[in-house]
């Protein structure tokens, strides 16, 4: 049996592997995983073709009898050079483990013809990078193909290494390579996995902190604040749930849905002979809930596509980390000072009495009040230096923030509630496929803060704190079922004041 091993780097490993010619067996393996002693590990394997020049990389549970996990495509080399592998061979095996990952994908054949446009010739931190891919894919070859008894442990050793800072500064390196095609169905691969796992642990009664529920980056370039986020809906903190007996159908459509969210800003350094001024307007903020299995097998083992959550409200803080040089913070929108239009109906009724009695006068007066309202209602607040956005969904019924509250039974059965066939009424707050835009043409304002001159030439950080909660009420499906989820994201960004 194996002793313990930490992670091993594999690039590192790959790149002092020995010519061929040197190799006195058929294969050369290294310890990738193993959780103690007494349990086999997980090696990951290179093994030569005798009848050509070339080899296969794989992943085996070093049982008395291996068991395979993975294997890589054939790789051609030359025998006679000192390099076991070339350049083109190292950037082949990457892109392979690339599209191995896209496979365990809801939509494994699409965007993968995007691939044969990817380069990693003058990638930055190549390294890293490689390392990171093979390290998802053995993520997702625990949680689908290693024996359950070796699972657990070996899981938790990759989700502590996909968790350290090194990974995750590669992850958001890859996603640059790939492209937002790409990107996104890298996240659907293991968002999914993540989704499974974490419903086999609920079926032993078991809770874990996954690798990273959510995932996020940010980036500040050309005047561009941009932040991406991808999190699992089953991830989420539950915030409020009606808790009855939830039909396992309903779960499924509910369980397998992943958060997708961009929030762009755009920034405006001004340079006054006194002061700095940075403008920070509202460019677009997305939010979709896009599922994580396929429309049929949604149709067999749940209730349907149309069964999801919803997105209810929104919050962003903006703060600059250091403010001794702040002067002012102001926000551009005014608090809520709504129109209200109100209608007065008065009748006066007269009865004459029996005789020897005082004449009656009935007077009545009445009052309708109208109200327009849309259904998101956005807000702008100051707390110290930090600016914050609000969006609120209301119900368009009574009024109430959706986030904080709860449908009654009545509007729950009632066929016209705006939340029934909420992704297909001229009237919904959403978008067809269910998400929600933000942008600058109904959410263009600004914040701006105003710094004394001595920040000029200077690099500041600037933290942005989010939430984002999602709720379901039922659409087309009879229940009386309903829950608010919420995530929480922390991105820094630096910009040069400049």
């Amino acid at each position: 049996m194996a002793t313990p091993c930490c992670f091993p780097d594999i690039f590192d490993w790959i790149q002092n592997l020995p010519s061929i010619t040197q190799w006195k067996t058929k294969s050369i393996s290294i310890c990738i995983c193993s959780t103690s002693s007494s349990q086999p590990s997980l090696n990951l394997f290179v093994t030569k073709n005798l009848q050509s020049p070339s080899l296969i990389f794989s992943v085996a549970a070093d049982f008395s009898v291996p068991i395979s996990l993975w294997s890589s495509k054939e790789f051609k080399i030359k025998p006679k050079s000192s390099k076991l592998l070339q350049e083109d061979n190292i950037s082949s095996l990457l892109t392979n483990f690339i599209e191995d990952v896209l496979k365990y994908g809801p939509n494994s054949a699409k965007n993968n013809s995007l691939l044969k446009f990817l380069k990693f010739d003058s990638m930055s931190n190549f390294k890293d990078v490689f390392n990171l891919a093979f390290l998802t894919l053995l993520f997702l070859i625990c949680i689908y193909e290693v024996p359950a008894d070796l699972r657990s442990g070996c899981l938790n050793t990759i989700k502590n290494e996909l968790a350290g800072c090194q990974p995750r500064a590669a992850s958001k390196l890859l996603m640059k390579q790939l492209g937002s095609n790409l990107e996104e169905q890298w996240m659907r691969s293991i968002n999914l996995a993540i989704t499974n796992w974490i419903l086999e642990l609920q079926a032993t009664h078991r809770t874990i902190t996954t690798p990273s529920p959510l995932f996020s980056y940010a980036l500040s370039t050309f005047g561009l604040w941009k932040i991406h986020l991808f999190c699992p809906v089953i991830a989420m903190d539950i915030m409020s749930s009606s808790n009855p007996s939830l039909d396992e159908r309903l779960l499924f459509s509910l369980n397998y849905h992943q958060l997708e969210g961009v929030i762009q800003f755009n920034y405006k350094v001004i340079i006054q002979e006194k002061w700095v001024n940075l403008m920070l307007n509202i460019d677009n903020i997305r939010c979709d809930i896009i599922r994580l299995v396929n429309e049929t097998l949604m149709n067999e083992r749940g209730v349907g596509v149309d069964e999801k959550h919803f997105p209810s409200r929104i919050s962003l803080q903006l703060t600059p980390t250091m403010q001794t040089n702040i002067l002012s913070v102001s926000v551009s929108k005014s608090s809520e000072n709504p129109t209200r239009e109100i209608e007065m109906e008065k009748t006066i009724e007269g009865s004459f009495d029996p005789p020897n009695s005082f004449l009656g006068l009935k007077v009545s007066a009445g009052e309708t009040t109208t109200l327009s309202m849309k259904p998101w209602k956005f807000e702008q607040s100051v707390y110290g230096y930090s600016a914050i956005l609000n969006w609120f969904l209301h119900d368009s019924m009574d009024g109430r923030e959706v986030f904080s509250s709860k449908p009654s039974k009545m509007a729950l059965l009632n066929p016209k509630a705006w939340f029934k066939d909420r992704y297909s009424s001229a009237y919904r707050p959403f978008t067809r496929q269910g998400g929600v835009i933000f942008a600058g043409d109904e959410y263009g304002e600004r914040v701006w803060w105003k710094f004394d001159k001595s920040v000029a030439g200077r690099t500041m950080e600037w933290e942005i704190r989010g939430w984002i909660w999602l709720t379901y009420w039922p659409n087309k499906h009879r229940t009386f079922y309903n829950e608010t989820r919420r995530l929480e994201f922390r991105e820094i960004i630096h910009l040069n004041i400049a």
